[in-house]
């Protein structure tokens, strides 16, 4: 495990090889050292970290399964806690640095066989420049034949009591038993968040199709605002708050809100939910931006 730092003005970036996970991303201005992103300590694994990437795909795929091109493909649970497979190995793998400089790294891992049929080469670019965050993602096809393929990262950012969400979408999609998603409808009022909206108090683990591409994180209390825009290529997005019965540790510190590709279980989604079938040797790669601005 390497952990490595990365400055560019006012901002600060920590970074593990272990899971290729974000650590810590702070803003050193008017308001002192404020986090953009939830701290976490240098052993943190990904699941306690501030940010880690989703590779081949983000979230679950039901029943462990899918069919493609009159294949039948299968998968293994890769954690005791939940009998799927979630969200590739990316977050499990130790990741080889490739190239660090004062406000960039790049790193990369490879994988093959295990709990999965995909075969690929995974690479990342951390990078701080102009006031910014910048995460670039992308996979290689390495197996021998066609398979979908997605993208996302899981981020967890800080909660405090004034914290709101602005992040417009088309619609919701429900969640049923296993953590799975369920169908597609209207977005409910309390996670509607076309205008700037606090998350609800409840358990929240559910999926956004069609986002728009932009998200504005505002923390009043610090006077802070982290705008996230994303490529294109994430036109999707989850959102996550724990609550105690889950997770007894949780103190409403923190939510999610996970850039992704592809639908949850596009796998079984008659389109993919989004997913891009990459031929052996091609890649699909994409970028997201975190920036923040003094409200």
């Amino acid at each position: 495990m390497s952990i490595l730092g990365l400055k560019s003005g006012s901002l600060s970036l920590r970074i593990s090889t272990t899971g290729g996970v974000i650590l810590g991303f702070w803003n050193d201005g008017e308001g002192g050292h404020v986090p953009l992103l939830r701290d976490a300590s240098d052993n943190a694994d990904a699941l306690s970290s501030s940010c880690y990437p989703l590779v081949p795909f983000g979230n679950r795929v039901k029943n462990n399964r899918f069919e493609f091109e009159g294949r039948e493909f299968c998968f293994s649970p890769n954690m005791e806690w939940d009998p799927h497979y979630l969200h590739g190995e990316g977050w499990q793998s130790e990741w080889s640095v490739n190239e660090h400089a004062d406000d960039h790294v790049i790193m990369s891992f490879a994988h093959r066989g295990g709990n999965t049929p995909y075969a690929y080469h995974a690479s990342q670019r951390f990078s701080l420049r102009d006031n910014e965050l910048e995460l670039a993602l992308s996979v290689e096809n390495d197996g021998d034949g066609p398979l979908p393929f997605g993208l996302g990262w899981h981020p967890y950012f800080p909660m405090t009591p004034q914290t709101t969400l602005l992040a417009p979408a088309r619609k919701f999609w429900t969640e049923v038993e296993g953590w799975l998603p369920g169908e597609a409808t209207g977005i409910p009022v309390d996670l509607d968040f076309s205008e700037p909206s606090p998350l609800p108090h409840r358990w929240v683990n559910n999926g956004f199709e069609d986002w728009s591409g932009e998200a504005v994180i505002s923390w009043p209390e610090r006077g802070t605002q982290l705008c996230l825009t994303a490529d294109p290529l994430f036109r999707h997005a989850f959102v996550f708050v724990s609550e105690t019965t889950f997770d007894p540790q949780f103190k409403r510190d923190y939510f999610c809100f996970e850039p992704m590709s592809h639908l949850a279980n596009g796998h079984n989604l008659p389109d993919l939910g989004g997913l891009r079938v990459l031929q052996p040797g091609q890649q699909l790669s994409g970028s997201i931006r975190l920036r923040p601005r003094d409200l």
